[in-house]
């Protein structure tokens, strides 16, 4: 059995919330989910469809945020990114997908990660809607990614044929993620780095 924590880490109680651009206003009643790019079939859900229609997983899993704290065994219970991909008939030229939020997030991340297993989009926490700080109406999860890829507030999964940098990597943060490897910052792709605000933070 390897680690309990990745390196670097230590658990915390609960979450840290982190709003970098806000809490945004939801209006539930017109909001959709959009599956779009690289795909043969570009889909949209309503949040009704999310929670009543569609396939879901459930599991636990610790999260892990890059400043260092992750949260032990949370319950979490979404649909799967997979199924989202199969259904809209991703093309063989996606190499990444971008996760764009309602309030002008963007997080992206390797197809071969966002496709993985337990990558879902997530409507529960620990048996209870996703409350607004933690992401309503729903957010993604990979479990084996730092937490800034598991974008709050989603409403596009856009799969994507090249890179693009999104809200944290502009300051520098890593390309993917993984929190097993340490991958928190850039290294060895001539990018220009910025401050980030959240460095200064414990």
């Amino acid at each position: 059995m390897g680690p309990e924590l990745p390196p670097g880490q230590r658990y915390v109680r609960d979450f840290i919330v982190y709003a970098a651009l806000g809490l945004p206003e939801v209006d539930i009643q017109n909001y959709r989910l959009r599956v779009t790019g690289c795909v043969e079939r570009e889909l949209e859900f309503s949040y009704e469809s999310l929670i009543k229609s569609l396939p879901k997983i459930s599991y636990r899993s610790d999260f892990h945020c890059v400043t260092k704290w992750s949260v032990k065994d949370v319950h979490w219970e979404g649909i799967p990114v997979k199924w989202f991909a199969e259904k809209a008939g991703v093309r063989g030229e996606a190499t990444w997908v971008f996760f764009r939020c309602l309030d002008g997030y963007m997080a992206p991340v390797p197809i071969e990660d966002a496709l993985s297993e337990q990558a879902i989009v997530a409507l529960k926490m620990n048996g209870e809607p996703i409350k607004l700080e933690n992401g309503y109406p729903c957010r993604v999860f990979i479990p084996h990614l730092y937490g800034w890829k598991s974008a709050k507030h989603l409403c596009e999964i856009e799969f994507a044929d090249r890179y693009e940098d999104g809200f944290w990597e502009v300051y520098g943060y890593h390309e993917r993620g993984n929190v097993w490897s340490e991958e928190r910052f850039k290294g060895g792709f001539g990018r220009h780095v910025r401050r980030s605000p959240l460095l200064n933070r414990k």
